[in-house]
């Protein structure tokens, strides 16, 4: 979270942003740091739990009770499943209207303007078609003292001037208006010429004890648009969208096809679509193919090696040209693709690190935060480098959105089958009492070789 809010916090400082909406928008990016949260919940919550039972010889008790670990972690698997199956539900229906909502909310916000604060002694220009400028101000009383205010309203220069001695500023409660009070001044506006061959131009000069100027404010208070604006953006759509915009987008991506492939023969110098046809079906005897390279004359052979050149050339301009008129059609296919297979990546990776998370509580059995903190945030470092790796390779068009997506869940299933396996065999894979054991017996054995040798 303290990742999201950095990430935003330019956009969100200095507009006046009221507590709720702040919140709003961090509660909705929440949702979307699911993907992130989840497994690794899971993970931890599993390897705490399983080596809790064992730190306090509970799973011991059980065992001995002639209980099995499948048995023991029956319910565990079940409550893994059905929280598999919320993820799933979350990836596909909360985690999209977040994004949706952020969206909405980031676009309201970027169009608030930032909050008025008049400095002292320079000239403001904050304020669209305005200029001011205060010299002094009674930070206690809030009074300003010899305020200057320029309006540029009709973009002729400074033609209307308004002076005052002191004055103060006030904002409507709904920000909309600004609001100067101004006391003892004078204010100073030039008229129009009466004709372009006219070189006076008129001025007037009004003086006032009390004067109220009333400056609109216009995006400066946020103001919320309606939702759904964004429903077209990828990380914003369901599995249902998602299966209809793949569609769409596959429909369309082969027809460009069709047309870059036709093309592209017709520029190589198959004019006609039938001619390899016609071609084949006059050759009914074979031919020499030395014969092919004869020409009457050097200049024919000339020609004929000059117009294949062309043809080359130009067929190498027309891929170059189709490269980059294909990537406005299949990068964004490819993020539909993975975004589609990512709905259930959430799913897999909870189920996977669940079967990686009990099997290590039963083996180390270490519950609390200490361990088991260590070992999860290694595997999921390791499952979120490689779910990222996978996922920009895919992107990039390397390797298939399927297998991108899916990658880090090929890689981490075999640690889990492996750690369910060994704990099922009551394995001691990370009692270092067993490595000891393991190596002084290796030792012990070199050592009587060596002896038996030596004799």
């Amino acid at each position: 979270m303290m990742q999201f809010l950095w990430l935003y916090i330019d956009e969100l400082v200095g507009k006046g942003l009221s507590l709720g909406v702040i919140f709003e928008f961090l509660g909705w990016g929440s949702a979307t740091l699911i993907p992130l949260a989840l497994p690794l919940a899971t993970l931890l919550a599993s390897i705490m739990t399983m080596g809790s039972f064992g730190e306090n010889n509970e799973l011991l008790a059980m065992k001995a009770a002639g209980i099995s670990l499948p048995r023991i972690i029956r319910p565990l698997i079940f409550l893994s499943i059905a929280i598999s199956i919320g993820a799933f539900f979350a990836s596909n229906n909360l985690i999209p209207h977040a994004f949706n909502n952020i969206y909405t909310l980031r676009d309201d916000i970027s169009k608030t303007k930032e909050e008025i604060k008049i400095p002292t002694g320079v000239f403001y220009d904050g304020i669209d078609n305005y200029s001011l400028r205060i010299d002094e101000r009674d930070e206690k009383t809030g009074t300003i003292y010899k305020v200057m205010v320029y309006n540029h309203a009709e973009n002729r220069g400074n033609i209307s001037l308004t002076m005052a001695d002191s004055g103060s500023i006030k904002l409507t409660k709904d920000k909309q208006n600004l609001i100067f009070l101004l006391y003892n001044g004078f204010s100073y506006e030039e008229g129009k010429r009466e004709s372009t061959a006219d070189t006076t131009y008129p001025m007037r000069r009004i003086g006032f004890d009390r004067q109220e100027i009333i400056i609109s404010l216009k995006n400066y208070a946020f103001q919320r648009s309606k939702e759904g604006r964004f429903n077209n953006e990828v990380m914003a759509q369901n599995l249902t969208r998602l299966s209809q915009l793949r569609d769409s987008l596959d429909t369309t991506y082969a027809k460009v096809r069709v047309y870059q492939v036709n093309n592209l023969i017709t520029s190589g110098g198959l004019a006609y679509p039938a001619q390899l046809d016609t071609t084949n079906k006059r050759l009914k005897s074979s031919i020499s193919v030395d014969s092919l390279y004869r020409w009457r004359t050097i200049e024919d052979e000339r020609n004929a090696y000059a117009g294949a050149v062309a043809q080359i050339q130009n067929a190498l301009t027309i891929l170059d040209n189709y490269q980059l008129e294909e990537a406005q059609y299949s990068n964004p296919l490819r993020k539909v693709r993975i975004e589609w297979f990512r709905k259930f990546t959430l799913s897999i990776a909870c189920l996977i690190f669940f079967f990686i998370g009990a099997p290590l509580g039963a083996i180390i059995r270490k519950g609390g935060l200490g361990t088991p903190v260590i070992i999860s945030m290694f595997f999921f470092v390791l499952y979120w480098v490689v779910d990222i790796s996978g996922k920009k390779l895919a992107t990039d068009g390397v390797i298939s959105p399927a297998f991108g997506t899916l990658i880090s869940s090929f890689v981490l299933f075999p640690m889990g089958a492996f750690l369910t396996w060994k704990s099922t065999k009551d394995s001691s894979l990370f009692n270092a009492d067993a490595y000891i054991m393991f190596f002084k017996t290796m030792f012990t054995r070199i050592n009587k070789r060596r002896g038996k040798s030596n004799e």
